[in-house]
């Protein structure tokens, strides 16, 4: 693709960034066959290939409109199209850099301003979202739909065994999982317990920074991997920690990011680099210790239930991680059902489900329709957001997939 960016943007890091990504796009249309939006609103416009003709647009020069907005805003970011491309296209990066030059240009309705302003200064903050997750429960009989389904039964975390092992992990409590589901860290806790890992979670860390990175507040999602990195640095420079444990693959997605996200920060590039080499999803831990696993598994009685495996667009698409966890799964006995169309969005995708509840009810319940058909009696995933959201939609237990390893190895009910 030809290029001509405007003089604003050509010579600055974003600018040539986009440069590289635009001049790989070869026009051929693959991506629309694999993009959620476009299947559902059949609009080139809410494919990739439309998306990419409008972020060049508005590094080029020419005039911004709400349309340009509402078109960008209509991305799920769930990166399907990546794994798509023939010419290596690296389409989120670039719709990260033309969100963040639109939303300079064009001002939003007061009300879309306060849901996002809302969603950027509630959500990373784990203590108010926690006291936001209890007054949620109490109220839910009067929440309106689309907060409903975002207030999940409680659940017990279960024990958390003690650091005991001369092999530690760090875990990322995050965000909103400490209030939504605390069983995901606990659970992990324990099957790496049981792998003679110890795995614990650093005061001072928090939000990831991808909440407020795909809301465009990127100096906030900065400032949240600022503080996460002081938090592990400690712990990382004295090597204490072999590694730094994600149960939600969002966060993970994200923190494997913070090299390239603050690599124009003098203080933080090097350590950021590092924090990024560390960061592993909780599959590709567990998967290393497959040898150890085994003898385990097999010493325990009993056939579990049919599980149909949801892959999050941020396992597959985003770390590229495909066929781990259910390889997991499967040495742990569990039928896996067939799920058709499983490259596809769930809808999730952050805060999208808020902002753009049709769309993603819509691709809600054509996930669910493609986990349910082979009659599993569990759905298993891998990040929360996922995980709650396909819960909303269906009376079938939705769990992350680590809980129903750690039901396996230790008994734990889910």
């Amino acid at each position: 693709m030809q290029t001509q960016l405007a003089d604003f943007i050509r010579d600055t890091p974003e600018g040539r960034e986009a440069d590289e990504i635009l001049r790989k796009c070869v026009h051929c249309g693959f991506c629309t066959a694999t993009c959620p939006t476009y299947q559902l609103l059949g609009d080139e416009l809410d494919g990739p290939r439309g998306r990419i003709y409008l972020i060049k647009q508005v590094l080029e020069g020419q005039p911004v409109t709400a349309k340009t907005q509402l078109h960008l805003d209509r991305c799920l970011t769930c990166r399907s199209c990546e794994t798509t491309c023939p010419s290596g296209v690296h389409y989120s990066r670039l719709a990260d850099i033309g969100r963040e030059l639109v939303e300079r240009q064009v001002p939003r309705t007061a009300g879309n301003k306060v849901a996002r302003w809302l969603l950027r200064e509630l959500v990373p903050r784990t203590g108010i979202f926690t006291v936001a997750m209890k007054a949620g429960r109490l109220a839910r009989g009067l929440l309106p739909e689309a907060l409903k389904d975002k207030v999940p039964a409680a659940r017990p975390a279960g024990p958390w065994p003690r650091p005991r092992h001369a092999r530690r992990m760090l875990a990322l409590a995050g965000c909103v999982q400490p209030a939504m589901a605390p069983s995901i860290n606990a659970a992990a806790a324990r099957v790496l317990d049981v792998l003679g890992i110890s795995l614990v979670e650093a005061d001072g860390a928090g939000c990831c920074g991808a909440v407020r990175f795909h809301l465009n507040d990127a100096v906030g999602a900065r400032d949240n991997a600022r503080r996460n990195i002081d938090a592990w640095w400690p712990l990382v420079e004295r090597g204490e920690v072999e590694a730094i444990a994600m149960t939600a693959s969002g966060c993970g997605v994200q923190v494997k990011d913070y090299d390239h996200l603050l690599q124009h920060d003098t203080l933080y590039a090097e350590k950021a680099r590092r924090i990024a080499e560390l960061t592993r999803d909780i599959s590709e831990i567990v998967a290393a210790e497959a040898e150890r696993l085994a003898p385990l598994l097999r010493a325990k009685p009993g056939t579990p239930p049919p599980v149909a495996w949801h892959a999050p667009c941020t396992l597959q698409h985003g770390l590229k991680l495909r066929g781990v966890v259910e390889h997991l799964l499967g040495a742990a006995g569990f039928h896996l059902t067939p799920v058709r169309d499983g490259h596809l969005c769930c809808g999730s995708a952050g805060t999208y489900s808020l902002l753009h509840p049709q769309l993603a009810g819509e691709l809600r319940e054509n996930k669910l329709a493609a986990l349910t058909a082979g009659e599993p009696e569990l759905i298993a995933s891998a990040n929360i957001g996922c995980i709650t959201h396909l819960q909303a939609g269906t009376a079938l237990k939705v769990r992350h997939w680590v809980e129903l390893l750690d039901a396996r190895l230790n008994g734990f009910p889910l």
